[in-house]
């Protein structure tokens, strides 16, 4: 499907999908063009590789990246791209090739030996986890992931090795173009009720994504896995008897887990995971096991996880605003949620934190993201929530969806009060609104935790003044990709 004479135009070029496969084709010497009207340090960052960058999307771009070239350039599109925008109408008028940016990354993954990454939840950490282990035990893997790796500073990477790591996102089912080597599936859980009209569709979209892998590696914890899927290899944190690969805890800490590295019921070792959570337990475990499988010494990798980070928006410290530690999140997912919320809780109760110092309380700030999602999920949000020391409700990212009667953010609040009558509730007209409410309903020492796919991230900007986190840049550069 690729052809080295043929270019090719990304519209929507700065998207976390797009950008990273119009970098890595740039530094394999394509002729790569791509369109997006928000100027930013990501398309700066595809202008150094190359990149001819266009900030209008219209039919003059369409005739710009016509003239010139012998071959008409093949335009790659996203599913954020509407029928209606402009340069893709005018690019079907012309008659140029249009194809979707899942089949630009079939063509990768299924040209070369690949590890893919799929599953309802966790799947970025864990991509974003194997190609960083990769890298740092010299296998120099080329990367496509959904989120800023922190190692690589980017969501791309073009590497010499012979392993590509991709994240296989299973939102709109294109991941059933894959073919890797190695598919990896971290769990399942009914998610994208705009595209899924039930888990059982989803559940059939997982299971023909693992039937085109060469190879099948699994999380034994998940249920539906265990009782629908039939892995090559299982990887458990709960047990290690009858699974490939295991990680039991020792201990678990506000700032990280010690735990014990299994294989095939056997002890080979402990390891030290910076990464607080039984969450991010599970991926780290799955992301060895990956690299085990493909020749990776547990020697090595013991040395490498023991400096892994997270990537972008997922639990992002963006630094201290008036003594409060202000954390950024991709959670939205009740699942989610209730998984970033017990991590914090942990860093509370152990006295231990990978923050600066251990927060006295939790204040969530959560965004529903799509009133589809809000819809299914209402009560396991409002349960999910309910564990918070206090709790602010931003408005509703409906991300294109139409409105559903009865669905918004006060219903939601309404269904945390329900559940948690003592616990205090807001919810905020505004992003504005919302940075007002933080001010009045935290205190110094509280972690400040905003949670969503939305734009919650850009309620830091309303808050005034304050000491940017270390990592303030990378979660920059994700929110310009996620816009």
């Amino acid at each position: 499907m690729l052809d080295r004479h043929q270019p090719l135009h990304f519209i929507g070029v700065g998207g976390i999908g797009m950008s990273a496969l119009a970098g890595i084709l740039a530094e394999r010497g394509y002729a790569v063009s791509g369109s997006d009207p928000r100027d930013h340090a990501v398309l700066d960052r595809l202008r150094r590789l190359g990149v001819r960058v266009f900030l209008e999307q219209s039919a003059a771009t369409v005739a710009a990246i016509r003239s010139g070239t012998s071959v008409a350039p093949q335009v790659v599109i996203s599913s954020a791209v509407p029928e209606t925008n402009p340069e893709l109408v005018e690019a079907r008028r012309v008659g140029l090739a249009i194809c979707h940016r899942s089949d630009v990354l079939a063509a990768l993954i299924n040209s070369q030996a690949s590890i893919a990454v799929a599953g309802s939840h966790g799947k970025t950490t864990t991509s974003s986890l194997v190609a960083t282990l990769l890298a740092a035990t010299h296998h120099d893997p080329t990367a496509v992931i959904g989120g800023i790796v922190p190692a690589f500073s980017s969501n791309g990477r073009h590497g010499q090795g012979r392993l590509l790591v991709a994240e296989a996102d299973e939102s709109d089912g294109s991941l059933v173009k894959f073919r890797a080597s190695l598919g990896v599936l971290t769990n399942v859980e009914l998610d994208h009720t705009d595209h899924y009209p039930d888990l059982e569709a989803l559940i059939h979209t997982l299971q023909r994504f693992a039937g085109n892998t060469e190879r099948l590696l699994a999380n034994r914890d998940c249920p539906i896995l265990r009782e629908r899927f039939t892995p090559a290899h299982w990887w458990s944190i709960e047990t290690s008897q009858g699974v490939s690969f295991a990680a039991i805890a020792r201990e678990e800490r506000g700032d990280g887990t010690l735990a014990d590295f299994y294989e095939d019921g056997v002890a080979v070792g402990c390891f030290e995971l910076p990464l607080p959570g039984r969450h991010n337990l599970s991926n780290a475990v799955a992301a060895m096991a990956a690299c085990r499988l493909e020749g990776v010494s547990f020697a090595e990798l013991r040395q490498a996880v023991a400096a892994l980070k997270t990537p972008g928006r997922r639990f992002d410290f963006r630094g201290l605003w008036e003594g409060r530690l202000v954390v950024d999140d991709y959670a939205h997912h009740p699942s989610e949620v209730a998984a970033t919320l017990a991590m914090a809780r942990l860093m509370v109760t152990s006295g231990c934190s990978s923050l600066p110092v251990p927060p006295r309380r939790l204040v969530a700030v959560f965004q529903p993201h799509r009133y589809s999602r809000t819809a299914q999920f209402l009560e396991g949000f409002a349960a999910a929530l309910s564990e918070a020391d206090s709790v602010l409700i931003a408005p509703l990212y409906a991300a294109g969806e139409a409105p559903i009667p009865g669905i918004s953010s006060a219903a939601m609040a309404d269904a945390v009060r329900k559940r948690a009558p003592q616990l205090p509730v807001q919810v905020a007209a505004s992003l504005e609104e919302l940075a007002a409410q933080v001010a009045s309903a935290s205190r110094e020492g509280d972690l400040v935790l905003a949670m969503g796919a939305g734009d919650v991230n850009s309620l830091w900007d309303r808050l005034g003044p304050w000491q940017p986190g270390a990592d303030s840049s990378t979660a920059d550069a994700d929110t310009a990709l996620a816009a």
